[in-house]
């Protein structure tokens, strides 16, 4: 594809935000980054490109139709990029309100806007639109000891949450059968790396634990899950929405399958290197309650991807957690900023800086 502008929804995640600085970093494209910032949302994870003349922020949450709607006919975006979302299962397991709000509601919000603006456009510039639709494996259930998710792997989701992203997964494909609209919809597993919020396994074991607090780990520790390091998965959807066939599904896996213990053991193992005066840092490791529904083994077969697109990860799981924790440790502002809430103080007052500008 061309040169392209861009419309990405919750490029202020951690995902997103990796997308984002991927997208300046690595093309000539427009970025429109259209974000809620809820408590996940955080600017100052894009603050190395945020003066880029390619690079625009919209605060609009995706369940304004007249907001939505207005982004596409001032931007008037080349494709779309969907990564607006609730995120994390212990939330929706508590306060499932906000997950179907956001992930089905915001979904279709958002697909009727698309839709409508590209209804609109010349068949030249019509023919090439994208909406591509960024998923979860949490859609497919959990898997027994064998066997990996495949994109013909019947939905099963399991919590709220999965629940949530499973009904918007659903939508896009209808959206695509019923109205035509250009599509194209992922799948990732598990993704860690640097500007990771500090609720997810991989940042709060590694904060914890350089902290001296417990390391909580549900149940025994032996569900599985397959981890991609976030810009090698930011590679990946690049590549989908520029050459990914429309109407298909491309699932996005780091062939890294770890239990959530082999995973803080080898956080600890890196501290113990590279932050010597806490270890060893296992001795933090604690055992609670599992969470309720806790799925047992995510697994992803990313076959499809490199053999039609010829994606594969670039880091291992071990040299993806090593940048990970030098990462954290080298950048102690930007975690004081988040695990103090100071962050949230910064977007709103950088924010009104720039819309007054």
């Amino acid at each position: 594809m061309r040169n392209k502008k861009i419309l990405i929804t919750g490029g202020a995640g951690f995902i997103g935000s990796a997308l984002i600085r991927h997208l300046i970093a690595n093309t000539a494209d427009q970025i429109v980054n259209l974000d809620k910032l809820t408590y996940a949302g955080n600017l100052q994870s894009l603050t190395s490109i945020a003066d880029s003349p390619r690079y625009c922020f919209e605060l609009v949450d995706i369940c304004d139709a007249a907001e939505v709607a207005r982004v596409f006919r001032q931007h008037q975006p080349d494709a779309v990029m969907h990564l607006a979302a609730e995120s994390h299962v212990d939330r929706s397991i508590s306060g499932p309100a906000e997950f179907i709000q956001t992930n089905i509601v915001g979904t279709y919000t958002l697909l009727e806007a698309a839709r409508a603006y590209w209804s609109g456009l010349s068949q030249n510039v019509k023919i090439n639109f994208r909406f591509h639709h960024i998923s979860t494996d949490e859609v497919y259930g959990s898997l027994g000891e064998a066997g990996f998710f495949t994109e013909e792997t019947a939905y099963e989701p399991n919590s709220p949450y999965s629940a949530s992203k499973a009904a918007s997964d659903h939508l896009v494909r209808a959206w695509h059968h019923t109205y035509g609209l250009p599509v194209v919809t992922t799948n990732c597993s598990n993704n860690y790396g640097p500007y990771h919020f500090p609720e997810k396994l991989i940042p709060l074991m590694i904060l914890n634990a350089v902290n001296g607090k417990p390391l909580p780990i549900y149940g025994k520790g032996d569900n599985i899950r397959d981890w991609l390091y976030v810009d090698d998965h930011a590679r990946a959807l690049r590549l989908v929405l520029e050459n990914g066939r429309l109407g298909e599904t491309y699932n996005i896996g780091g062939w890294n399958e770890k239990t959530n213990l082999e995973v803080v053991q080898a956080i600890c193992a890196i501290l113990d290197e590279l932050h010597p005066q806490g270890a060893p840092h296992n001795r933090l490791i604690t055992y609670v309650q599992d969470r309720p529904g806790h799925d047992q083994r995510y697994a992803i077969d990313a076959s499809k991807i490199e053999r039609d697109l010829g994606w594969k990860p670039q880091e291992t799981f071990e040299t993806g957690l090593r940048k990970t924790v030098e990462w954290y440790l080298a950048n102690k502002g930007w975690v004081q900023g988040v695990t103090s809430g100071e962050y949230q103080n910064w977007v709103k007052q950088n924010y009104a800086q720039r819309s007054e500008a």
